[in-house]
């Protein structure tokens, strides 16, 4: 197999990166946009020595679970892997994907609950993000193809929210009518490099990144914004002059509009600003955070440990009705919010945030509650590379009784939870698989939620309970 060769296959399957997936001449060959048991004709484009990656020509034979694409851009624009397939195809496609990522990783044949679905798996996105750049000499805004910094033009988006074609709208006014130059990578110049926006219960904050302090116009932008949107907004500047992939620089201003809003969720109330994080599914964060309350199994006697706890809702839901919750996050502003959350829901009583690394903080907190006899549940969920070792070894030498995990990446969920249950074991040449393990845990449950429609990515709740 040859670079820029031709061939014709029959898809044997799809990948975890919704990629199919065809064996010819020995090597196993990825093809984005294809689907199982299609007949297509690929072009080689890449070739390593067991592996290669091809580009689909033409589908031959379409497969059933084939639909066309609602986007204009879609295999040209990196948001979106899946809107070929069939819904119902996609919520099997992500269950495989971890039921695959068990058995192949963490050396576990485990039960996947169906794919738990949102409202809508179109317009459910409440966050957008919108590189500005140049093109031919020309500002641009859209998204960047995959893998690339090449922005991809667009006039709206299929899975993001209602507004988001009149936020675009809005700011290609504002480009052309004064004159605004998007951001050149080559030659780090320009005034706008992103625009970027949350919507919060029909409230928006939207986020101008500028290259500089200087803001062309901000009342004729105030103005366009106010014409074409038909919600309330707030309107925030924020200055990178930095060469960096990182979106924003430190310095948020306030240009119009109130500098947060409150929302709720199952209960909870929470604020939303323009440096706070949040899931870009509600309808589905909703159900995945009732979920995991009812995996932690909370009574009068519960403590249950928040670890990666970020701004402290889930800590606020879990503990809500339990004996006590702790937070435990390494940055000081997420605790912060965290404790402000607390106190706009009456629990500062019931709550403890601390800022550190979950390793040096979990353990003394597991002990002292051992000692009090409490019913322990500890909740992971961390960033998309997994827990640290030590935090996974401290967790093991704790021999906590419940774990709650949840985690974006079944790659590294895979790999954590083989660790604790002990299907994995580190050595010093980093993770091996165990010969006839002795299991520290039981996997009670596995069950992907769909946060991320249309897309390769999919949400992901474990439950593990020591065996005794």
């Amino acid at each position: 197999m040859q670079k820029n060769q031709e061939f014709i296959s029959t898809v044997s399957k799809m990948g975890s990166n919704g990629e199919a997936i065809i064996k010819d001449e020995g090597k196993v060959v990825f093809v984005p946009f294809a689907i199982a048991g299609e007949k297509i004709k690929y072009k080689v484009l890449k070739v390593t020595n067991k592996i290669a990656y091809g580009k689909l020509l033409e589908v031959l034979t379409p497969a059933e679970e084939r639909v066309r694409p609602k986007c204009s851009v879609f295999g040209k624009c990196g948001g979106c892997q899946l809107q070929h397939v069939k819904y119902a195809s996609q919520l099997k496609i992500k269950e495989e994907n971890v039921k695959n990522a068990f058995s192949k990783i963490a050396n576990l044949e485990v039960d996947v609950k169906p794919t738990v679905k949102g409202i809508s798996e179109w317009g459910y996105r409440n966050k957008l993000q919108l590189p500005v750049g140049v093109v031919n000499g020309e500002t641009v805004i859209g998204f960047y193809a995959e893998n690339s910094h090449r922005i991809i033009p667009i006039e709206d988006c299929p899975i993001n929210a209602s507004w988001t074609k009149n936020v675009i709208t809005a700011f290609k006014k504002y480009v052309s009518e004064y004159n605004v130059k998007g951001y050149d990578e080559s030659s780090h110049s320009g005034d706008l490099r992103e625009i970027t926006v949350k919507e919060i219960k029909g409230n928006l904050i939207i986020t101008v990144v500028t290259l500089t302090r200087e803001l062309s116009n901000k009342d004729g932008l105030i103005d366009i914004l106010k014409s074409q949107l038909k919600y309330n907004f707030s309107l925030y500047q924020n200055v990178n002059n930095k060469k960096t992939n990182v979106i924003y620089g430190d310095d948020f201003n306030l240009l119009y509009g109130s500098p947060d809003y409150t929302a709720d969720m199952l209960g909870i109330k929470y604020k939303i600003g323009v440096r706070s994080f949040m899931q870009v599914n509600t309808s589905v964060c909703s159900k995945l955070y009732s979920a995991v309350k009812e995996a932690c199994m909370i009574n009068e006697n519960t403590t249950v440990i928040d670890a990666y706890s970020g701004a402290g809702l889930m800590t606020a839901l879990l503990s809500k009705d339990a004996k006590k919750g702790y937070g435990v996050e390494i940055i000081p502003e997420a605790v912060n919010c965290a404790n402000d959350l607390a106190r706009l829901n009456g629990l500062s009583e019931k709550i403890s945030n601390y800022v550190g690394k979950c390793e040096d903080i979990i353990p003394d907190i597991i002990a002292k509650e051992k000692r009090e006899n409490a019913d322990i549940c500890l909740v992971l969920d961390p960033p998309r590379k997994g827990c640290d070792r030590k935090v996974i070894e401290s967790i093991i030498d704790s021999d906590i009784d419940r774990i709650v995990y949840v985690s974006c990446m079944p790659s590294t969920l895979a790999r954590d939870v083989g660790l604790l249950v002990g299907s994995l074991k580190f050595t010093e040449n980093g993770i091996e698989n165990v010969d006839n393990p002795t299991h520290k845990y039981k996997v009670d449950l596995v069950k992907p939620f769909d946060m991320f429609s249309q897309t390769k990515h999919v949400e992901t709740l474990v439950v593990l309970t020591k065996l005794k």
